[in-house]
């Protein structure tokens, strides 16, 4: 039987969930700030628990890649890291992009006549990190960093229905005009099944020791502008 652990951490919702038999058996899930850290292991032992299993009994464990929040996918890939390193199990990982498409086909959110997928995730201010699917998953388009503004996906939204999905999504809601259908959420790791079992079965594995997440951007570091005396 496939089992698989799944992992996401890439924004602000932490969730874990596990796969057996291509089916979500447990799940857990909290949007509570800057909690991945404490949580991401706890969900994981509880999950493990509930189906009465230990990770070795695991086949592989699979992790949000990017992009998105810096600390979070570090907190994820070293997660499992840990669990691949312990049990001695494969590691795999899905795109977040990819994870909130298969999210938004599994929830029934794509809308009749849909032409395309658009999903986002938030980048600070007006710019997300995003690429164009087809209505069937498809991916079209490389992933990038785009600064949103009124002609943004003009040439798509002018054929039919697109759904913009994602945790970028709601801003650009009021920006976006013409057949656009807005969806603000963040992906949950129950959404990465279906990806998670094509790399599995393919054997696309990972490097366990030289496997980085795709932050898409450099990471900078700020000073805090608050006196520590």
């Amino acid at each position: 039987m496939e089992r698989i652990i799944l992992l996401e951490t890439s924004t602000n919702l932490c969730s874990a969930a596990l796969v057996e038999d291509g089916q979500i058996t447990a799940y857990r899930e909290s949007s509570q700030p800057r909690a991945h850290a404490s949580l991401t292991a706890v969900f994981v032992d509880e999950i493990l628990k509930e189906r009465g299993l230990r990770p070795s009994d695991c086949s592989a464990v699979c992790v949000s890649k990017g992009p998105g929040s810096y600390t979070g996918l570090r907190v994820g890939v070293s997660s499992a890291k840990g669990l691949c390193f312990g049990a001695r199990l494969p590691l795999l990982a899905v795109g977040t992009l990819d994870t909130l498409v298969y999210q938004a086909i599994a929830e029934g959110l794509v809308p009749d006549g849909c032409t395309h997928i658009v999903p986002m995730v938030d980048a600070r201010r007006m710019e997300v990190y995003t690429a164009v699917f087809s209505s069937d998953g498809k991916r079209l388009t490389e992933v990038e960093p785009k600064i949103i503004d009124q002609d943004s996906f003009s040439d798509l939204t002018k054929d039919g229905p697109v759904l913009f999905i994602g945790d970028g999504a709601g801003k650009c809601e009021g920006v976006i005009g013409g057949n656009a259908v807005f969806v603000q959420c963040c992906p949950k790791a129950s959404a990465m099944l279906v990806p998670a079992l094509e790399a599995f079965r393919s054997g696309n594995f990972e490097d366990v020791a030289y496997f980085e997440p795709f932050y898409l951007k450099e990471f900078v570091a700020t000073v805090s502008k608050k006196s520590l005396f």
